[in-house]
């Protein structure tokens, strides 16, 4: 057997200290390595949370090492080998009273804390902004309904370089955010109470952020509500929790807390953006410039499941060469962007310049090229 140097071991051993230090890290708002403690607590919840947790594993831990502390010297104790008799009687009236006093006693402590941070968690009453959060097979919605920033929406997906990093296996160098990177982060105020009301667009999914002690079922035809009040500026992350489909591991959230001063100019930027987003639906496109902002709509939206070049995988179907694309009724095509069939989800949070620019792409990509546009006003035409 060849031997090894002693210098040639200490460098093989601070290789892979090394790559393994660069491929796992820890992410603040975030999971930890190596981490057996819940998330840091970025709200009053979420501390609270955090103490029942141990106030609960303590407690039991304590009644589990009494109780078999016992159990265990009387076995000891009383056994045959040393002349042990059995005591012969049938009943105790004390013994009874104080194993039910004792139990409902240690039952009543345990629920009082919990009872008082369920029902906190439960009061969305009062709150200075309210989000609709909508989970879609696989991204989230978000609505802003009341508050500073009403009337913004946008759809949050996984960071598409991470959806590739995953897709090609090479993750040695992945970023500390790996799969928890995000297009379009929820960006709340610190120190407001934010109400997030949740629900799905096909199945349930569940929103939640660890570090807000928040976790809300989002469950299709169903309205449920959580809240909270971030306590620091930062980036707090989370899944959905809540098994939805193959894509459920790349549904992350990404909550992002700012200061008042920076979440106005957040507003004012956003609410420009979607100003500029409201285009005409009347407006006759020309197919170059209808399939240039299809493009885009692709690769935010629909890359994910049908690949970028249309190929599909597994039941999610080909875009390249498909009978529905090439058929000349545009009309097919647009009713299952709305509606959804299958495994295909509906897309009406999308712009009817959206919808027909994302069509009249797929219409006019890889080996498709049938000449067809369709125009914003065939899609508000359809909608229901």
């Amino acid at each position: 057997m060849k031997s090894v140097s002693p210098q040639s071991a200490a460098l093989l051993l601070s290789a892979v200290a090394a790559s393994g230090a660069h491929a796992v890290q820890d992410l603040p708002g975030g999971p930890a390595v190596r981490q057996l403690n819940l998330h840091d607590a970025a709200t009053r919840i979420a501390s609270e949370i955090s103490w029942l947790h141990w106030f609960m594993l303590i407690t039991c831990t304590i009644i589990f090492l009494a109780v078999f502390s016992v159990m265990f010297y009387s076995i000891w104790k009383h056994r045959r080998s040393q002349g042990a008799k059995p005591a012969n009687f049938h009943e105790s009236v004390t013994v009874e009273v104080i194993w039910t006093l004792v139990p409902f006693i240690i039952v009543i402590l345990m629920a009082l804390p919990a009872t008082k941070v369920l029902v906190a968690s439960k009061d969305t009453s009062n709150a200075d902004l309210t989000i609709k959060a909508t989970g879609y097979q696989w991204k989230w919605g978000y609505d802003y309904l009341n508050g500073e920033g009403s009337g913004i929406s946008f759809l949050s997906a996984l960071d598409t370089t991470h959806r590739e990093m995953s897709d090609s296996g090479k993750t040695a160098n992945a970023p500390k955010d790996y799969l928890l990177k995000v297009d379009n982060p929820l960006v709340v105020p610190v120190g407001k109470k934010v109400r997030i009301i949740t629900t799905a667009n096909d199945v349930i999914h569940a929103w939640g952020v660890p570090s807000l002690g928040v976790k809300q079922d989002a469950i299709p035809g169903f309205v449920r509500d959580t809240w909270f009040r971030a306590e620091r500026v930062g980036d707090f992350y989370g899944n959905c929790y809540e098994l939805c489909g193959k894509e459920h591991a790349y549904m992350p959230i990404h909550v992002k807390v700012v200061s008042a001063e920076d979440y106005a100019v957040w507003v004012g930027a956003e609410q420009k953006k979607m100003a500029a987003k409201l285009d005409d639906p009347n407006k006759v496109w020309q197919l170059a410039d209808s399939v240039a902002r299809g493009e885009k709509v692709y690769a935010a939206n629909c890359a994910a499941c049908h690949q970028a070049n249309g190929k599909g995988a597994g039941p999610i179907k080909a875009l390249d060469g498909s009978a529905l694309v090439l058929d000349a009724d545009k009309s097919k095509g647009i009713d299952i962007m709305l509606n959804g069939r299958n495994a295909m989800p509906a897309w009406k949070q999308l712009s009817d310049t959206d919808i027909a620019a994302v069509i009249s792409y797929t219409k006019n990509q890889w080996s498709n090229k049938t000449g067809q546009v369709v125009q914003p006003a065939e899609v508000k035409a359809q909608r229901k």
